[in-house]
């Protein structure tokens, strides 16, 4: 119901940039720069200032922005009530995990929400912890799925599992029939790691340098994602520190040995949006079901 011009131009007022706003909406540049084109011409006048690579709003661009911020909040909320008189849950929810989790976790999650939700659909956008906060902030995505410490005050964060890391390794490595290992019995041997704004490597850092402050690990290789790096770990090119859950098929094949840390190192998973945004009810269920699945497979 709502014109099309006017979401694209909320889109772009919002995040100020049409790059960034054609990825967001599923559109090319240039449909999103032929939408407000003809907003312009609609109006009369020009809504954005494009100088020196920098997009920003003009003072009739402030003023549509505010109208359009309130009319889509009205619009969300007469969809929202409506779909509460009928019993309907349907719509989009743009989703956002970091690596680990839209692996190892999010396929079964949504796998049974789909199942009670047919009507729902999901994108999923897949980044790191700090590319998932980001596009919250922005409003790119509805609901982010992290695996690390969220800043940002504005955002609500609520936890739905604590997640264990253990230090992995080949079976016939020196360390691999140990009970527990500490952070200095790490130290002789080349770590593989995450990239940095993993939220892996954050939780680790962090671990390392709170138990080992005066000393660094020899981190020989920096991977992109946990399978590289159980890939790499396979090959004897290192050691690595990793979420349990991702290696639950290689401990039972016997490639790979899980060693629990002393002391033991956990993370939160935590859901993270909007703290005053008005969530539709698909966003709502979505969440709602999200929680109450991570408190039913916190040993999972």
């Amino acid at each position: 119901m709502a014109d099309r011009r006017l979401k694209v131009f909320h889109t772009v007022a919002r995040l100020l940039n049409f790059t960034k706003a054609a990825d967001a909406l599923h559109m090319t540049q240039p449909a999103v720069t032929f939408q407000i084109r003809q907003l312009e011409e609609y109006f009369n006048t020009r809504l954005f200032d494009r100088t020196h690579n920098r997009v920003s709003l003009t003072d009739a661009g402030h003023r549509v922005y505010g109208f359009a911020d309130s009319i889509f909040e009205i619009y969300d909320e007469m969809e929202n009530a409506i779909r509460e008189m009928t019993g309907d849950v349907s719509g989009v929810v743009t989703l956002g995990a970091s690596t680990t989790i839209a692996e190892y976790m999010l396929p079964f999650l949504l796998g049974d929400f789909k199942a009670q939700n047919p009507e729902v659909n999901i994108r999923l956008k897949v980044s790191n912890t700090e590319g998932i906060v980001s596009m919250v902030e922005n409003n790119i995505i509805d609901l982010g799925i992290v695996e690390a410490s969220v800043t940002n005050k504005n955002l609500q964060v609520d936890v739905c599992r604590v997640d264990q890391l253990v230090a992995i390794m080949p079976p016939a490595h020196p360390l691999a029939n140990v009970g527990a290992i500490s952070a200095q019995q790490l130290l002789p041997y080349p770590f593989i790691c995450r990239e940095e704004g993993s939220g892996t490597r954050e939780v680790i850092t962090e671990y390392l340098t709170q138990y080992m402050p005066d000393h660094e690990l020899e981190i020989c290789l920096e991977l992109g994602s946990p399978e590289a790096i159980k890939g790499a770990t396979e090959a004897g090119m290192g050691i690595s520190i990793m979420s349990h859950s991702t290696v639950v098929k290689e401990l039972k094949l016997g490639s790979l040995v899980a060693i629990p840390l002393d002391p033991p190192l956990e993370r939160p998973f935590s859901f993270v949006h909007q703290r005053h945004k008005f969530k539709a009810r698909a966003m709502e269920e979505l969440l709602a079901f999200a929680k109450n699945y991570c408190e039913s497979h916190q040993d999972a």
